[in-house]
C-alpha cells in the first residue's frame, strides 16, 4: 500500500507446516509467504515495536485460569511451535518492502491507524452519493485501541465477535498482522490460542466439505495434537477471519444448516457461518475484517462490536510513519553497483520538508489519510533519493502499489462475472483520468465522476457492481479537493495516479471510438458469413454459370483486414498524442519530471499562487513515462495478476507505433530537462533494443543545469551505457554531480569525445574516478573541461597519472580549480609524460611567478602543446613580462597571460573576457575586479606605447569591454 505496511492478500495457511520453499521458488509474485524454519524467531518483544506500535494485549492482567488449559508439556510445545511458525510467516517481507534496506522490519515501523467504534445505526445510514465525503466520524464515537477491541460494551456485555471494516487502503491487513505478531511475541495474554484464516484461501476451496479441525490441521500442523481441546478453550481461543468479502455467506437456515461439531465436514462457508452464529464453539472469540460493502453479510445480532478503520486522520500519525520509514538504513546498492546511501542529515531534511508540507494542510495531507498512500510517498521518495535496485522504475512502484492493495481481488464475490477490482477501476477511473488529461484538467465535478462511473450501465448486476466499487474503492482513487479556489471538486488522490490510470486505460485498449466498437462486431460477423457463403457458392458455381458471385463474396474477406488497419491507425494516433505530450514546447523550460514529482511531495518553497490568479496549463509529462513503463514485460506480468492482461501482440504493436513517432520527433534538439525526460521514458520502457534504435541519432548529450541525482545518473547510464556509437559531446556543466555519479556514468563518459564537467563542486576524490576514466582502454575523450571545481593540488596529483597513460586527450581546462603553486609545479614536473596534449588552461589558480614560469618552461619543451593559459594568476608585472617574452618565441607553446602581446591586442582577448563574463557571478568579485584593473592598466600602457592607429583602435575597443565588466562588478570603469 502506500504509507502503511500492507499485508499481502495471498493465502496465509497453505504453506504452514508443509515442505519448505525457497523465497523465490514457485511462489506467486504478489508475495511469497513461504517460511523456511531456519533457527527460531525471537519471541521476546521488539523494543521498537512496543514503543511505536503499542500493545494489543488487554490492559488488565489475565485471569487466573489463563495459561492452565494447555499446561501439558506436549500442548505447550505445540503452541510454542505454532507461535514460531506464525511469527516466521507473518514476518516475511514482500519484494516491495525489501527496497527499504537490509535492516528493515515491518515490526519496527508500524503505526496504528485510528479505529472508531460504530453502531448498526451508522451502518444503516445511506452513504454519500459518491462515497467521497469520508469525514472523520462524529466526536461522540470513541476511538478504539487494539487492546480494547474485546472489552465489554457500554452495557457491560461481553464482546465475542468484532468486525473491523474499512475501504481499500485503510490498513485492515496491517492490523491483522499486528495482532498476530503481538500474540506470537506474548503481548496478547488474553488469548491462549490464535488461529488466523484468510477468507480468500477458504473461498478457493469452493463447496468441498471439510471440518473445522481439518481446516486447522491442514494449515497449522503443530495444532493437530490439541484440536480436541479447542471446544474447552472458550473465549481464550481467537479466530481471525481476514477479508470476509471474499466469502459468499448465507445465514438462512435453508441455505446453511446448523452444525456444532468441529469435526463434521461442511463447506468452508458453512463452517464460518456457524462460527459466527455462535453455534459452533460458542465461547470462542472472533475478529473479522472486511470491506464496507460486505458488512451486511453478517447479521448484526451476531456482532458484538463494529469498528471502522479510519486511517491516519491525525497528521501526527502521518509524520510518525514517515519518520520511521525514511530513517531506515539504505541498502547501498544501485543498478550500476555504485550507489551511495543517503546520510542521516539528508533523511532528516526529507522528513522535515515533508512534515512542513503536511502541516500546510495541502492535498498530500488528504492523500495520506489512507495509510497505503503513505507507503507510496515513502517508496517514491526512496526511489528519488536512495540507491535504485536494478530494474526498479517509477511505473513498477505504482504497479506494485496497486498489486499490494488489490492483489487480483474480485470486485464482488457474489457476482458470477468474477470481475477483478483492478479491472473495474481501470475501466472507470481510467476513463475519468484519460478524459481529464485530454481536456487538461485535474479537478472533477460530481457530474464528471458520475458520468464516467455510470456510462454504459444497463442491468441490475452492473448497478450492484457500481455500488460495491463506490463503497469499497472509490475513495482510494479520488479525494475531495482541499486546495483553495476549487470547492466541491475532486482530484485523484495523488496527481501521478491520474496519469498512471490514463496510461493504463490506453495500453489495455479500453479507449475505443464508435467506429472501432461497431466496426469490430461488423467485421467479425461479415468475415464469418463471407467464409461460409463463399464456400457454398464456390461449389454451386461449378455446376451453374455463376462464377462472378464467389468473387463478390470473397471481397467480404477484406473487411477484417480493413478493420485491422483502422485499429492500427488508432494506435498511431495514441502514439502521436503520447509523443506530442512528451515534446510539448510549452513544457520546455519546466523542471524534469523527477524534480517535479519530488516537489509535489515535499512542497514548493516560496509563496503559493493566489486563487484569483489565472492558472497555468496543467502538465501531464508523466503520462508518456507510464505509457512506456506499462509496456515493459515485468509490469505486464504484474498487471495480469491484477486481472488486467496486456497481450504480447498489442504491446508489440503499441511499441512499434511509438517508435515510429519517436523516430520522427525525437531527432530535434531538446532543452536539457526535456532531454532527460526523453531518457527517462526509455528507462521506464526497459527495452535496450528499442532504446538503441530510437537513440541511434543522438550525438550530443546536453544536460547542463539539470540536477544530477544518483537516480538520474542511473537513468542516463542504463539507457545510454549500452550504446555503441560515439557521442560528440557530453555536457554535464553545473549539474551538482557527485563523485559517485561519475562512477555510475562511466559507460557513457567513455563514449564522449568532448566532456564538460564545469561547476560541479568536484573535489580531489572525484579525480580518482577521472584518472580511471582517462586510463581506460576505451576512453576517446579529446576535450575535458574541469573548470570551477575545487580539485586542488591533491586532485591534480591523481589527474597527472591519468594524463601519463592517456592517448586521446588534446584539450584540458583546469581554470579556477584551486591548484596554487603546488598544483602547477606538479603539472610542470609530469607534463612530459603526456605526448598528445595541445592546449592546457590553468588560469585563475592563485599561482605565483615561480610556479607559472616552471610550467611555461615545461610547455615550451613539450612536443605537442600549442597553447598555455596563465592569466588571472597572482603574477607580478615582471613575471608577466617574462612569460610574455617566453611565449612570444617561435619555439614551443604560446603562453597567454594578458589581453596584450607587446603593443598589440592578444588574439585570445575574447577568450579571456568571455570566460570572465561567463563566471562573473560565481567567482570572487573583489579578486576578479583586481585582475581586470591590472588588465586595463596593461591595455592603457600598450595604447600609450604604440603609434599605430589601427592598434590603438583595437586597444580602445578591448578597453571598453573591460570597463563594461568592471561596471557590472561595481568597480571604476573610468
Amino acid at each position: 500500500m502506500r504509507w502503511g505496511r500492507h499485508l499481502p492478500r495471498a493465502s496465509w495457511g497453505s504453506g504452514l507446516g508443509r515442505s519448505l520453499q525457497t523465497p523465490e521458488e514457485h511462489v506467486p509474485f504478489p508475495m511469497h509467504w513461504s517460511w523456511p524454519l531456519k533457527g527460531e524467531p525471537p519471541l521476546a518483544p521488539h523494543r521498537a515495536f512496543i514503543r511505536h506500535c503499542g500493545s494489543s494485549a488487554r490492559n488488565g492482567p489475565p485471569s487466573g485460569r489463563h495459561g492452565q488449559l494447555f499446561r501439558s508439556i506436549s500442548a505447550a510445545e505445540a503452541i510454542q511451535r505454532h507461535r514460531r511458525n506464525l511469527a516466521e510467516w507473518f514476518s516475511r517481507l514482500p519484494r516491495e518492502e525489501r527496497q527499504f534496506g537490509p535492516t528493515f522490519a515491518l515490526d519496527t515501523v508500524h503505526v496504528d491507524p485510528v479505529i472508531r467504534e460504530s453502531t448498526p445505526d451508522d451502518l444503516l445510514r445511506p452513504p454519500a452519493e459518491l462515497a467521497l465525503e469520508h469525514q472523520p466520524p462524529l466526536a461522540r464515537l470513541p476511538s478504539l485501541a487494539l487492546s480494547q477491541l474485546f472489552d465489554p460494551d457500554a452495557c457491560g456485555r461481553r464482546v465475542q465477535t468484532v468486525v473491523l471494516y474499512g475501504t481499500v487502503g485503510t490498513g485492515k491487513s496491517t492490523l491483522v498482522r499486528k495482532m498476530v505478531l503481538d500474540w506470537c511475541y506474548g503481548r496478547l495474554p488474553a488469548f491462549e490460542l490464535l488461529i488466523p484464516f484468510s477468507c480468500e484461501d477458504l473461498s478457493s476451496l469452493g463447496p468441498t466439505p471439510a471440518s473445522l479441525c481439518q481446516l486447522v490441521a491442514q494449515r497449522y500442523t503443530p495444532l493437530k495434537e490439541i484440536l480436541p481441546l479447542m471446544a474447552a478453550a472458550g473465549s481464550r481461543l481467537l479466530f481471525v477471519l481476514h477479508g470476509l468479502e471474499q466469502l459468499n455467506l448465507d445465514f438462512r437456515l435453508a441455505g446453511t444448516g446448523l452444525c456444532s461439531d468441529p469435526e463434521e465436514p461442511e463447506a468452508p462457508a458453512a463452517i464460518i457461518v456457524n462460527l459466527l452464529r455462535k453455534y459452533m464453539l460458542p465461547e470462542a472469540s472472533i475478529l473479522v475484517t472486511t470491506r464496507p460493502s460486505a458488512i451486511g453479510r453478517i447479521p448484526s445480532k451476531y456482532v458484538g462490536r463494529y469498528g471502522e478503520i479510519c486511517g491516519f486522520s491525525d497528521t501526527n500519525l502521518q509524520k510518525l510513519y514517515f519518520q520511521l520509514r525514511l530513517n531506515q538504513p539504505d541498502c547501498g546498492y544501485s543498478a550500476g553497483g555504485a550507489g551511495v546511501s543517503a546520510t542521516p542529515a539528508q533523511h532528516d531534511n526529507l522528513v522535515e520538508m515533508l512534515s512542513r508540507n503536511l502541516e500546510g494542510h495541502h492535498q498530500i495531507t488528504a492523500a495520506c489519510f489512507l495509510p497505503s498512500y503513505c507507503w507510496l510517498v515513502c517508496a517514491t521518495l526512496h526511489f528519488l533519493h536512495a540507491p535504485v535496485p536494478a530494474g526498479q522504475t517509477l511505473t513498477s512502484i505504482y504497479t506494485s502499489f496497486l498489486r499490494l492493495n488489490f492483489s487480483g481481488e474480485m470486485l464482488d464475490s457474489t457476482d458470477p462475472s468474477k470481475l477483478s477490482l483492478m479491472a473495474y477501476a481501470a475501466r472507470t477511473m481510467g476513463k475519468l483520468a484519460y478524459e481529464g488529461m485530454s481536456s487538461r484538467k485535474i479537478y472533477f465535478s460530481e457530474d464528471d465522476v458520475r458520468g464516467c462511473l455510470e456510462a454504459g450501465i444497463r442491468t441490475e448486476e452492473e448497478f450492484q457492481l457500481l455500488h460495491v466499487f463506490r463503497r469499497d474503492a472509490l475513495r482510494f482513487f479520488l479525494a475531495p479537493c482541499v486546495e483553495p479556489g476549487h470547492p466541491g471538486t475532486f482530484v485523484f488522490t495523488v496527481p501521478a495516479m491520474q496519469e498512471y490510470l490514463a496510461a493504463l486505460y490506453i495500453v489495455l485498449g479500453l479507449r475505443k471510438t464508435t467506429l472501432q466498437r461497431v466496426g469490430k462486431e461488423v467485421s467479425e460477423l461479415v468475415g464469418r458469413v463471407g467464409e461460409d457463403v463463399s464456400l457454398v457458392l464456390g461449389i454451386v458455381a461449378k455446376l451453374l454459370p455463376l462464377r462472378a458471385l464467389p468473387l463478390l463474396f470473397n471481397l467480404l474477406k477484406v473487411v477484417p483486414g480493413v478493420f485491422g488497419r483502422v485499429v492500427g491507425k488508432s494506435r498511431e494516433a495514441v502514439a502521436q498524442a503520447m509523443v506530442l505530450e512528451m515534446f510539448r514546447e510549452e513544457d520546455y523550460y519546466n523542471d524534469d519530471v523527477l524534480d517535479q514529482m519530488g516537489a509535489s511531495i515535499l512542497g514548493v518553497e516560496g509563496p503559493r499562487r493566489h486563487p484569483d490568479e489565472p492558472p497555468d496549463d496543467e502538465v501531464f509529462e508523466l503520462f508518456p513515462m507510464f505509457m512506456g513503463g506499462l509496456l515493459a514485460a515485468h509490469n505486464r506480468a504484474v498487471l495480469a495478476q491484477l486481472g488486467c492482461p496486456i497481450k504480447n501482440l498489442d504491446a508489440l504493436e503499441n511499441a512499434q507505433a511509438i517508435k515510429k513517432k519517436l523516430g520522427k520527433l525525437g531527432r530535434q534538439v531538446l532543452p536539457p530537462s526535456e532531454l532527460l525526460d526523453h531518457l527517462f521514458f526509455h528507462y521506464e520502457f526497459q527495452n535496450q533494443r528499442f532504446s538503441a534504435e530510437v537513440l541511434s541519432s543522438l550525438r550530443r548529450l546536453n544536460l547542463a543545469g539539470v540536477r544530477m541525482t544518483p537516480l538520474k545518473c542511473t537513468v542516463v547510464a542504463a539507457v545510454l551505457g549500452s550504446g555503441r556509437h560515439a557521442l560528440d559531446e557530453v555536457n554535464l556543466a553545473s549539474c551538482q554531480l557527485p563523485p559517485a555519479g561519475l562512477r555510475t556514468l562511466m559507460p557513457v563518459l567513455l563514449r564522449a569525445r568532448k566532456l564538460g564537467l564545469q561547476l560541479n563542486s568536484l573535489g580531489p576524490e572525484a579525480c580518482r574516478d577521472l584518472r580511471d576514466l582517462l586510463l581506460h582502454d576505451q576512453c576517446q575523450i579529446t576535450t575535458l573541461r574541469l573548470s570551477n571545481n575545487p580539485l586542488t593540488a591533491a586532485g591534480v596529483a591523481l589527474l597527472v597519472e591519468g594524463l601519463a597513460g592517456n592517448t586521446s586527450l588534446t584539450h584540458l581546462s583546469l581554470l579556477h580549480t584551486g591548484l596554487g603553486d603546488e598544483g602547477l609545479e606538479l603539472l610542470a614536473a609530469q607534463l612530459d609524460r603526456n605526448q598528445q596534449l595541445q592546449e592546457l588552461n590553468v588560469a585563475y589558480n592563485g599561482a605565483g611567478d615561480t610556479a607559472a614560469l616552471a610550467l611555461a618552461t615545461a610547455a615550451r619543451e613539450h612536443p605537442s602543446l600549442e597553447l598555455l593559459h596563465l592569466y588571472f594568476n597572482e603574477l607580478s608585472s615582471e613575471g608577466r613580462q617574462v612569460l610574455r617574452d617566453l611565449g612570444g618565441t617561435t619555439k614551443g607553446a604560446r603562453v597567454v597571460v594578458s589581453l596584450t602581446e607587446g603593443t598589440a591586442v592578444s588574439e585570445y582577448w575574447s577568450v579571456i573576457l568571455s570566460e570572465v563574463q561567463r563566471n562573473l557571478n560565481s567567482w570572487d568579485r573583489g579578486r576578479v575586479q583586481r585582475h581586470l584593473e591590472l588588465l586595463l592598466r596593461d591595455l592603457e600602457d600598450s595604447r600609450g606605447a604604440t603609434l599605430n592607429p589601427w592598434r590603438k583602435a583595437q586597444l580602445l575597443r578591448v578597453e571598453g569591454e573591460v570597463r563594461a565588466l568592471l561596471g557590472q562588478l561595481g568597480g571604476s570603469g573610468s
